[in-house]
């Protein structure tokens, strides 16, 4: 059983050098443990001090000795983050001086923080429910635009609106089939199987919006793999330099200079792409080029998305030919590439093999917002708003394919009795609440907060 009498502390910045560091104090004793480690040069008192003030001073060891200046920051319950009383306590970002300034205030009479310990107490004192608190993990870990919107979204409540409005609607409806069944002698409206069909598909249509939702906002929460192929010399290096900002690649005019593979993390139209530059695709007498070219074809297979790179300013080959043939079954996007050259290339027969192509100048840098736009049409973003409010973890997803099956199994009941409905009704709000942790167990919310990081 959490304990909600603990007053808990932890550094809630980064763990790495930086201009500020910040020691959170939150709990009943949260002004009284800041009190005994901070001393204001105005001399007030913590605890005598209003919400959401200020004051300067500096950190002092209980032997006396002044370890750095300092900003304390009060908030008092429950118009805090957490509900309760909080006190931050902002020093030089040096980690000894941070790290030094939390242990001061461990021994002064705060517990450690656990993982996500500050965002548990908001949620079980109701400024925030288990999909806004699992936003803010997202929110730290968004690797692009768009998964920082969907997590923003979710954090501001976008999500739960959505859930609630689902909620509500089958609440009625559970609500006029238990009366129905239960005071038939009452004048209680007669429960129309038209319209309990009605109303059961209409939920299960809105709950399958959000499975389908789930899986586009998977591409921009954990992004892609991704692929650069093509032949040598074809400027796959050169592109993964402009796609990652630097120079990430050996570029050289002698064709097979890549010869293992090179990855990055980058970012392209807001999607998070783990992207690799494979060795150029050709037959080699060189056994190491050999090796190369066999580990860019495995990675080939296990791709979710391949940049297939042409040369516009050289007529397609033996070599480009047979890629397209091998990219024909794949998720792929031809990039032809030195745009900036004497076009050569056949691309209407690359458009017609790989579904479209887009023109690039990877040496110059043209072409790369039409390149985000490809990327972001290939993947179905153009009709994906993060601002309505997606889900955005395995477990949300789980309640709400459970509450959709219960509601299919509710449609089949319509045939043999409403009791059955009901029952089914039941069960998919249940799946809904533990969605929202209106009704959740102990055991969830600890799977929840588990992997949070500590200080948040």
């Amino acid at each position: 059983m959490y304990d909600q009498t603990r007053t808990v502390a932890a550094i809630s910045t980064g763990q790495a050098p930086g201009g500020i560091g910040v020691v959170r104090i939150s709990g009943p004793q949260a002004l009284a443990v800041g009190e005994r480690v901070f001393r204001a040069r105005s001399g007030r008192p913590l605890t005598g001090m209003a919400g959401y003030s200020a004051a300067v001073g500096g950190i002092y060891s209980a032997e006396g000795e002044k370890l750095d200046d300092c900003v304390a920051l009060v908030f008092r319950g429950p118009k805090s983050y957490t509900g309760e009383d909080v006190v931050e306590l902002s020093c030089h970002g040096g980690l000894y001086l941070t790290r030094r300034v939390l242990s001061e205030v461990l021994t002064q009479g705060a517990d450690p923080a656990g993982p996500g310990e500050f965002t548990r107490q908001a949620f079980l004192n109701g400024k925030l429910d288990l999909a806004q608190a699992e936003s803010v993990m997202e929110l730290i870990g968004a690797g692009g635009e768009q998964a920082a919107r969907l997590a923003q979204a979710g954090s501001s409540g976008a999500l739960s609106k959505r859930i609630a409005g689902i909620i509500s609607d089958l609440e009625k409806l559970a609500v006029h089939l238990a009366a129905w069944a239960d005071f038939p002698e009452e004048d209680v409206d007669e429960v129309s199987v038209e319209e309990t069909e009605k109303a059961l598909d209409q939920a299960e249509q809105e709950l399958a919006k959000l499975l389908t939702g789930f899986d586009k906002a998977k591409v921009y929460r954990e992004g892609l793999r991704t692929v650069i192929v093509g032949r040598p010399n074809v400027g796959k290096s050169t592109l993964m330099n402009l796609l990652s900002g630097r120079e990430r690649s050996i570029v050289t005019p002698h064709p097979g200079t890549t010869r293992d593979v090179v990855e990055e993390p980058v970012s392209v139209g807001g999607i998070p792409l783990l992207l690799a530059d494979t060795a150029g695709l050709r037959e080699s007498s060189d056994p190491v080029e050999k090796i190369g070219v066999a580990v860019a074809r495995e990675r080939l297979g296990s791709a979710q998305l391949v940049l297939a790179v042409f040369d516009g300013s050289r007529e397609l080959g033996r070599e480009d030919l047979d890629l397209m043939e091998e990219l024909k079954t794949l998720p792929v996007i031809a990039v032809v590439n030195k745009s900036d050259l004497e076009h050569r290339m056949d691309t209407e027969k690359i458009g017609q093999a790989l579904g479209g192509l887009v023109r690039i100048s990877a040496a110059q840098g043209s072409g790369l917002k039409e390149l985000e736009d490809m990327l972001v049409k290939k993947l179905g973003g153009s009709d994906f708003h993060p601002v309505d409010g997606e889900l955005f973890t395995q477990r949300q997803q789980a309640a709400v394919q459970r509450a959709w099956e219960s509601l299919r199994q509710g449609r089949d009941a319509l045939a043999l009795t409403l009791d059955a409905v009901t029952v089914c009704v039941e069960n998919a709000l249940d799946a809904l609440f533990e969605l929202t942790g209106q009704k959740v167990s102990e055991q969830v919310v600890d799977q929840v907060f588990e992997q949070f990081c500590v200080g948040k």
